[in-house]
């Protein structure tokens, strides 16, 4: 900051100031008086409370960023989940920054929904003492692209707090923009705190995340941070075997990854994310049906590499969508598009891929050029680590069905499940890196009781759950419902559930196999038919789980959770809808769906 005040020389004795002089003066003092805290180590002048939605842990990353980038500046932060903040609370801080997913449909993400609510309450406190912004993440796949964060954006001006900085969404590849958002709120915050933007002090750039009542260490500082989207790592896939049997109508594996020299250090519950290679035969179809050769470069780079490495060639994109409309206006996809009915349009695109809607749009479909800007990047998959490294350090464990169906004209094939099935040779790499979830874990307690809830491939955090406890020594008693189609088919990891059981690591197994008689029996049966026992779990602090299928089965377990606590509490709806609440807060009922 410049010592000397604005143009006009020296501003003399007892004279009326300018705005500009005003503007100066006010930011001198505030820069003094701002330097002489850092200097005699008083506390920030300004703290930034950082609050987050997450559904995987990328928004809980980056509220921990956002406090280290505050304190860097010199000014106060702290991260919360949005669930754990109250009205009353949030009236009464002064900066808040807001950080959230959106799960499914524009729904909040597990740990907001709560927030929403409470907010929403014609009650709730006028916000005129409060400046905020908000960082949306989504995915511009789905039609409430971050629904989520224009929902609070909008909520929070109409309660009066001013708005800080424009809300900014971010795609997948959100890395980029918000780390551009994160730079300009935080040097904004930063400046009128009289703190030089950029500058940095003496405190520590790590976040604090209070969600869980405790200290959390930053994504970045962990063991192994240097593997990530950007520089994944490089794998040895060690292990692929078949889990379900093969008269099963389903392909369930169990893969082993080798962590190597690579340093990454996982939790139990944490996400591995697979960066997948597209088959090289579906390109080839891909390319005839655009009439090119192969021979054709992108930058320098063969596209038949690109196509293979960097784009999604699967799944359409809205551009491309939009974009066959327009040229083939009489196609099947343009009359389904034409009825205005998301649904319809949605069951139509079930089961058909980029190469499906080029046939259907005929000659009008686009050449190579005119498709290549319309498909999306590939992006890697993440799935539930079924591994402890209390058990497994050196190896990550996942636990995969394989997606297939079609017919012999036209198979079809998921991009990473059939990628790791079929096409990574024994011994062969792939590119992974680590998708933390600090919210998804075994209980702090080791005495309190686990309940899980995960059919079919749901299963696999949960197996590192239990491996976790078995190692670790905890006393907490452990429940698990599982299910599928048929036991003498789908009853994947049998023989470990019967071994933990023996062992009296698993204290009740629950198993639904909806197929094995007339009438379909799934978990959330069997979860009704143990009402008063899993109720009795629940009142002595036990911590509930749900990892699978998020349209149906999570929705239809979550109606079963209410329908046990309302039976056994007595006390109505809005009694029972309480009860989960409060365990949501207390992170006792926790999902990992997708």
């Amino acid at each position: 900051m410049s010592l000397l005040p604005p143009t006009g020389s020296l501003i003399p004795v007892d004279a009326p100031f300018s705005q500009a002089q005003e503007s100066w003066l006010a930011g001198f003092i505030a820069g003094i008086a701002a330097a002489g805290k850092r200097a005699s180590g008083g506390a920030p002048t300004t703290t930034i409370d950082v609050l987050f939605g997450t559904q995987t842990g990328n928004a809980e990353f980056l509220a921990d960023e956002l406090v280290a980038g505050a304190k860097a500046r010199g000014l106060g932060g702290r991260a919360t989940a949005l669930d754990a903040v109250t009205p009353e609370q949030l009236a009464g801080m002064s900066h808040v920054l807001v950080v959230t997913s959106t799960y499914g449909e524009g729904e909040m993400p597990d740990n907001a929904g709560l927030f929403w609510d409470a907010i929403q309450a014609t009650t709730v406190p006028r916000l005129e003492g409060l400046q905020y912004a908000v960082l949306g993440l989504g995915d511009t796949s789905y039609d409430e692209f971050c629904q989520a964060g224009k929902l609070l954006d909008t909520r929070f001006e109409q309660l009066g707090a001013t708005r800080i900085h424009d809300r900014v969404d971010c795609d997948v590849d959100y890395e980029d923009p918000a780390a551009l958002w994160t730079a300009a709120v935080l040097d904004r915050l930063a400046a009128e705190a009289g703190v030089q933007p950029g500058a940095t002090t003496a405190v520590a750039a790590t976040g604090t995340t209070t969600a869980a009542g405790g200290a959390g260490a930053s994504r970045a500082s962990r063991p192994g941070a240097q593997w990530n989207k950007r520089n994944p790592y490089p794998s040895t896939l060690v292990e692929n075997r078949l889990l379900s049997s093969p008269r099963s109508a389903k392909e369930i594996r169990h893969y082993e990854f080798d962590l190597g020299d690579s340093g990454i250090e996982y939790s139990a519950g944490d996400a591995l994310a697979v960066v997948p290679v597209n088959d090289e035969v579906f390109v080839g179809e891909l390319l005839e049906q655009v009439g090119a050769n192969g021979s054709e470069t992108l930058d320098g780079r063969p596209v038949t590499e690109v196509l293979r490495t960097d784009r999604e060639i699967r799944t359409p994109s809205k551009d491309l969508i939009a974009d066959l409309v327009q040229r083939a206006p009489s196609s099947e996809l343009a009359a389904v598009v034409s009825h205005g009915d998301k649904h319809e349009l949605d069951r139509w695109l079930w089961g058909r891929d980029v190469l499906d809607l080029l046939r259907d749009a005929g000659p009008a479909a686009p050449g190579l050029d005119e498709l290549l800007p319309n498909l999306r990047p590939l992006q890697a998959r993440q799935y539930s680590i079924s591994s402890s490294p209390l058990a497994h350090p050196d190896r990550i464990h996942l636990t995969i069905a394989s997606v297939r169906y079609g017919d012999p004209h036209r198979m079809y094939a998921g991009v990473a499940s059939t990628f790791l099935a079929d096409r990574v040779a024994p011994d062969g790499t792939v590119d992974v890196y680590l998708q933390p979830n600090a919210s998804f874990g075994v209980p702090a307690d080791p005495s309190a009781p686990m309940i899980m809830v995960g059919p079919g491939t749901g299963i696999a955090p949960f197996r590192g759950f239990l491996h976790e406890r078995a190692v670790s020594g905890a006393t907490g008693r452990n429940w698990l419902f599982f299910g599928d189609q048929h036991r003498d088919t789908d009853f994947v990891y049998e023989d470990e559930l019967t071994e933990l059981q023996a062992q009296g690591v698993l204290d009740r197994l629950d198993l639904a196999f909806s197929r094995d008689q007339a009438e379909k029996v799934y978990v959330q049966t069997r979860m009704l038919e143990q009402a008063p026992e899993l109720y009795s779990w629940l009142e002595d602090g036990g911590h509930l789980y749900v990892c699978g299928d998020a349209s149906r089965m999570a929705k239809d377990v979550e109606q079963a959770l209410l329908a046990v606590i309302g039976s056994q509490r007595g006390k109505g709806e809005d009694d029972a809808q309480a009860y989960l609440a409060d365990m949501r807060r207390g992170k006792r009922y926790v999902r990992d769906v997708y």
